[in-house]
């Protein structure tokens, strides 16, 4: 129902800009918390960049993860909670205990304070890092019903994520909260600004060329605009309560397909992609001096390909191509002079 509140945890983040154009579109409120209130005017202007003009329907609270100030006046009068912040590898502290204590801390106290406000639904943010790391031998599609294998050999990002969404639904069946959990794979889409996910990121480093060759990896990808689009579904569906949706266009592109794909549609803009792949015992060896490929290294060898049937058949939930999603990254990337 429009011009109902809701809460945006996290609110400069990629994901999260996108999911608030998509509810003050709809005639939500939106409240959005912010670690930094400094930032307000540059969430308007990625805002702005999106397509909103009026910013009437939207405020800013001031709330960080790491503590419990303001999450209950943040939770109060709304609606709907959608859970956006986390930590990611982009802003991780070093020390991946520490990054995991930040999302699950910070799960439970935007989970209490929804709770104690009475909302109808908190939608958690999570990731397909929730569900495919640490498996070695898992031939099938991932779906909803995987989960990532705490013992197995995965980075403290995965790890956050995992951690986070299984106290999210503990707290959820224990207090009686209604909970959906939307897990996106890689996202990219249209950049609005100087803040993108860790997943354009990928993008960014092959248009410049660097590192001047290609991971023999492969990874399912989705739009942002579409992740937005599901955790809006996720929020009021009926069916949607109890449930978590990979978020996914059920396409799985290795990084050489996702080259070719730059190659063909960036023209000279993408001249600096690399085509070479490295074998993966030299990217393994490589991961235990470079701190950026220790988390990919962990997914070498491994299938990564998910479902996307579940939020399909039963959100009604219609993905645009990962081709599509690709290229928007990075014509936007582009246009803001980051590559």
């Amino acid at each position: 129902m429009a011009n109902e509140l809701v809460l945006v945890t996290g609110g400069s983040g990629f994901i999260a800009v996108h999911i608030i154009i998509k509810l003050l579109q709809q005639g939500y409120r939106v409240r959005a918390t912010l670690r930094t209130p400094s930032r307000q005017d540059e969430v308007k202007a990625m805002l702005a960049h999106g397509g909103i003009t009026d910013f009437a329907n939207l405020e800013f609270i001031q709330a960080d993860l790491t503590s419990d100030t303001n999450w209950l006046e943040a939770a109060t009068g709304a609606a709907y909670v959608i859970h956006v912040a986390s930590p990611t590898p982009a802003t991780r502290p070093d020390d991946g205990d520490a990054m995991v204590k930040m999302a699950v801390d910070g799960v439970l106290r935007v989970m209490k304070a929804a709770k104690a406000a009475g909302v109808k639904r908190v939608v958690l943010t999570s990731a397909s890092g929730a569900v495919i790391a640490g498996h070695k031998s898992h031939p099938a599609l991932f779906t909803e019903a995987d989960w990532t294998d705490l013992s197995g050999n995965i980075d403290a990002y995965q790890r956050s994520k995992t951690m986070a969404e299984r106290a999210a639904w503990e707290f959820s069946k224990a207090e009686g909260v209604e909970l959906s959990a939307v897990n996106p794979v890689a996202v990219m889409g249209p950049v609005l600004g100087k803040d993108f996910s860790h997943s354009n990121q990928i993008i960014r480093l092959m248009m410049s060329g660097r590192p001047p060759f290609l991971l023999k990896l492969a990874f399912d990808y989705v739009d942002v605009r579409d992740v937005a689009d599901l955790h809006l579904l996720a929020m009021t569906h009926p069916k949607a309560a109890g449930e978590r949706f990979l978020a996914t266009t059920s396409e799985n592109l290795t990084y050489k397909e996702e080259a070719q794909i730059l190659h063909k549609h960036l023209g000279s803009a993408a001249s600096n992609v690399p085509t070479t792949e490295m074998p993966d015992f030299l990217v393994r060896l490589l991961a235990l001096f470079v701190k950026d490929l220790r988390m990919p290294a962990t997914f070498l060898g491994q299938n990564t390909a998910c479902s996307n049937a579940k939020a399909k058949k039963l959100l009604g939930w219609q993905p645009r191509s990962a081709e599509e999603a690709i290229v928007a990254t990075a014509k936007s990337m582009v246009e803001f002079g980051l590559v």
